[in-house]
């Protein structure tokens, strides 16, 4: 919750389920979303005058597929992002389909975690819920359409469906022939600060606007909005958003180019698993309520890929691994691969974009680590600075008020040249690790 001015006055989190219910699946329902959303906006509006509360803005995980049938009821678990199950899916639209063609239509090729072939899948294996869908759309939009009974998305998170045509912000018509769906069940488009409807939620009478994408809507709560910045995301996934004036056709079809919330175009380049990583060799593994110590550089690698990965491999069945174990090898050396191996994967991204970047802003969980951000730092060579508020929420409520804000830097972390260099020789060996363990990846 913000002022008129844009400073945090409280916030509230709410936790809910995530499931797993075979391999290279994740899965949420969408009434545990809509129910913490109702108990959070009771928390945090207590107290407060309901009157005083002028517009709600919702920023949301990319990408999910929410079906409902005539009734307006969920029809299955909400199949999540970092689902990878769409691997025969997404290779029939990259190679049948073609990546060329599907670029020319959507701006991007084929992803397992995009919601194009999602749909496939259900079509495939589950046609009877195919057959009673009436209404498709993304986590965010389940939400705004229980607020508002309007049935609504936005530019930025329909870039992530591949079926929306991202250079001239509306759905691809020969895309929807493909899927075999109809633009009637589809939400109407909007700009990301767009009032769509009103709520009378829990006595309230405010605007609701489209809201964002998790990425785009960070992004506003970075003030990443003009060329030539960056803004890097640790959260459970991680990413690297570019701003762009203008529609970019990226030369390497492994970065996305999407429509950024502030009416603009953006690129990004998404790893699926970051601070859960090191969330996994903590809890996990070490079955630790703490974080382990970070040791000295080491020649311990990790692949941090334990949900597959889409930039650059675009391999859902990638899966991650330590290397270079010896006797020697402590807790301390496991954690600073795993830091290590993370910051590598995000350079993988960075190596893509068109452009030099020299500085960047950071957010999410992982920025908690004063030893992650600095061997981050290092590894990409560039300046960073620590944004101190959590980017998407927060850019929710900025695209509510139609306000921008310069974010608190917590701190800036500059890169040592001596680890730079040393970086640039182990992230070397790093890129020949997945290519040679690519083979052993494929399942039978």
């Amino acid at each position: 919750m913000i002022d008129e001015s844009a400073a945090i006055l409280k916030t509230v989190s709410k936790e809910y389920p995530l499931s797993f219910p075979h391999p290279n699946w994740s899965e949420q329902n969408p009434e545990d979303w809509w129910n913490a959303t109702v108990d959070g906006l009771r928390e945090l509006t207590d107290g407060v005058d309901q009157a005083q509360i002028k517009a709600l803005g919702v920023g949301g995980q990319m990408h999910g597929l929410v079906m409902l049938d005539e009734n307006d009821s969920v029809l299955r678990p909400a199949i999540l992002w970092n689902d990878t199950r769409t691997g025969k899916e997404t290779d029939w639209l990259n190679s049948v389909i073609g990546q060329e063609k599907l670029q020319a239509l959507t701006g991007n090729i084929a992803f397992a975690g995009f919601t194009a072939p999602k749909i496939l899948w259900v079509k495939e294996n589950e046609p009877d819920v195919f057959a009673k869908c009436r209404k498709i759309c993304l986590p965010k939009d389940y939400l705004n359409y229980k607020l508002t009974g309007v049935f609504a998305t936005d530019v930025s998170d329909a870039s992530g469906t591949l079926y929306f045509d991202v250079e001239n912000r509306t759905w691809s018509q020969e895309m929807l022939a493909i899927l075999g769906i109809d633009e009637s069940q589809l939400p109407k488009v909007f700009e990301s600060g767009a009032v769509i409807g009103r709520t009378d939620l829990l006595g309230m009478n405010a605007a609701v606007v489209a809201g964002a994408g998790d990425n785009a809507a960070a992004a506003i709560g970075t003030n990443t909005v003009s060329e030539g910045q960056c803004n890097i995301s640790l959260g459970t996934s991680g990413t690297v958003f570019i701003p762009t004036d203008r529609y970019v056709k990226t030369a390497n079809p492994a970065l996305h180019s999407f429509c950024h919330a502030n009416g603009k175009y953006h690129l990004m380049g998404c790893i699926l698993s970051a601070a859960s990583c090191n969330k996994w060799l903590n809890e996990v593994v070490f079955e630790s309520d703490y974080r382990v110590g970070c040791g000295a550089e080491n020649d311990v690698f990790f692949l941090p890929y334990l949900s597959g990965e889409r930039c650059p491999h675009n391999d859902g069945d990638a899966k991650g691994a330590f290397l270079g174990l010896t006797h020697a090898t402590t807790r301390e050396d496991l954690q600073r691969a795993v830091l290590e191996g993370v910051s590598f994967a995000i350079k993988d991204c960075l190596a893509l974009c068109p452009n030099e970047i020299k500085k960047a802003t950071v957010c999410g969980g992982g920025t908690k680590s004063k030893a992650w951000m600095q061997i981050l730092a290092d590894v990409l060579g560039v300046e960073l600075n620590v944004i101190e508020n959590e980017g998407p929420a927060y850019g929710g409520a900025l695209l509510a008020a139609g306000t921008a804000h310069e974010p608190v830097i917590e701190t800036t972390v500059s890169p040592d040249p001596a680890m730079t260099a040393l970086y640039e020789k182990k992230y070397a060996k790093y890129r020949q690790l997945y290519p040679l363990l690519k083979p052993f990846y494929k399942e039978n």
